[in-house]
């Protein structure tokens, strides 16, 4: 278990170090170190890690525990974007962290986060913390003086290496305490239902587009897609976006996309938005909603289980939205699996996370922050979130170091095992992009692009335009 341990987290670790590169400035990296790079990077912290003992962490729990004391009877208010069974779990390990430091912590969650944090800061009634899933909304809300610089203990008391760190770093100051990590490039599927049908797995994204084809002339649906996500609808299709820019286009030009240093409608990032759109003919998709643009992202996981489609793109967090009960990867007719969405050349891997950012510099919020990037935190959210799922995937994945590997799946190990094996790995795109094109325009134009409204090439025009001076 132990080896287990090292080669998951030195996984977690080469992560990291891609999301650095990709957030280190004002306008991105120029150079996305290369996996043999990740790897020597990550060598002396897993040497570290092996010569750890229980000891460190006992020592580093008790002093959080006893710097908190004073605490008692303070309240903190975190907003973030996680609803349902996610913020069940949230709330549950806020409420044994009340319990143990006297610290009431109330955590709201709601799918249009992006939209009523902008409101809130606007407003002067922001969140005591707020838990983003984009870096440059972070980086915006810094330069702009509405977020509190982490205090350089509460990040030298993090479980995160520090260059997972990075992406919370804004222009060399402290604004973000990484919270969980996610794998994007995973397809979901049912093996048994694979093979009665007679498709295989694909090795290349040429044999997943011909696979693709061979099920729409079967009459079967190949992909169960939705877009809609509140005032968020579009973010998933952005996802596909990156993903083909990055399996067709290669690291660099998605790079060069991230940091402006081409431009939005750059003919080649035109090809792979309308090839998208190419790919989600409505013989191949499944729209449980009506239409991909009303379907809510998170009822595919349903549809998938009914068989309504043989295939699903989407996170490692998409776990949550697996209909309880459902088996996985245990061989049964029903089960679910995923494998890795494949490209014809490498292996590269999509992902993304969360930060924690403070709002008010008062010591009960650093204390919830500082616990929120703690190995205890990640344990208690794993299981909290795992135990809500009545012992399935939980949805949840951690890069702290140390965390109990035995509180995840084996379905959930397999995430971390493409990214062990990933030959390039990139940030999410719409995250690390300024805030009102990340998180805006990529989201509203290219819906209108899917829907028909306007074409790939209008919809990219209508982002460039909109990218700030």
């Amino acid at each position: 278990m132990k080896k287990a341990s090292l080669k998951w987290l030195m996984a977690l670790l080469a992560l990291a170090l891609v999301a650095a590169s990709c957030s280190g400035d004002e306008t991105g990296s120029d150079e996305t170190p290369t996996t043999e790079a990740m790897e020597d990077d990550t060598s002396e912290t897993t040497e570290a890690m092996e010569d750890e003992d229980d000891g460190e962490a006992a020592e580093t729990t008790e002093a959080m525990e006893d710097e908190m004391e004073d605490l008692s009877g303070t309240s903190v208010t975190v907003f973030g974007s996680e609803t349902d069974q996610e913020a069940d779990a949230i709330s549950a390990v806020f409420a044994d962290f009340a319990a143990e430091t006297g610290i009431n912590v109330t955590f709201t969650g709601a799918t249009d986060f992006s939209d009523q944090i902008n409101a809130q800061i606007a407003g002067g009634n922001a969140p005591d913390i707020g838990i983003y899933p984009q870096p440059g909304k972070v980086a915006d809300f810094a330069r702009e003086g509405f977020l509190a610089q982490v205090p350089d203990d509460v990040v030298g008391a993090t479980a995160w290496g520090e260059a997972f760190l990075a992406f919370g770093n804004v222009d060399g100051d402290q604004y973000g305490m990484p919270v969980k990590a996610d794998v994007k490039s995973l397809v979901w599927y049912q093996p048994a239902k694979f093979a009665a049908a007679g498709y295989e797995v694909p090795g290349t994204f040429t044999e997943f587009t011909e696979l693709v084809a061979e099920m729409v002339a079967n009459g079967d649906k190949a992909l169960c897609v939705g877009i809609e996500s509140g005032p968020a609808t579009g973010w998933t299709y952005t996802d596909w976006v990156e993903e083909m820019v990055l399996r067709n286009l290669g690291g660099d030009v998605y790079d060069q996309w991230v940091n402006h240093e081409i431009p939005f409608n750059d003919p080649q990032i035109v090809d792979q938005m309308q090839a998208v759109i190419d790919l989600w003919s409505p013989e191949a998709v499944f729209a449980p909603g009506g239409s991909i643009a009303t379907t809510p992202f998170g009822d595919n996981g349903q549809a998938l289980v009914d068989g309504e489609c043989f295939m699903h793109r989407q996170a490692s967090f998409f776990a949550s939205r697996i209909p309880d009960g459902t088996a996985f990867a245990d061989g049964s007719e029903d089960a679910v699996d995923v494998f890795y969405f494949p490209a014809d050349d490498g292996r590269p891997v999509l992902g993304a996370g969360t930060l924690a950012v403070a709002h008010d510099d008062r010591p009960e919020v650093w204390a919830v922050v500082e616990y929120m990037g703690s190995v205890e935190y990640a344990n208690a959210r794993q299981a909290a979130q795992a135990e809500i799922k009545g012992g399935g995937l939980s949805g949840f994945l951690s890069a702290a170091q140390g965390v109990d590997l035995g509180l995840y799946t084996p379905l959930e190990l397999s995430f971390l095992d493409i990214l062990a094996n990933a030959t390039t790995f990139r940030f999410d795109a719409s995250d690390l992009m300024p805030a009102d094109v990340g998180a805006g325009t990529f989201w509203t134009e290219g819906t209108a692009a899917v829907n028909g409204d306007i074409t790939a090439k209008e919809a990219a025009d209508n982002i460039e335009a909109s990218w700030p001076s």
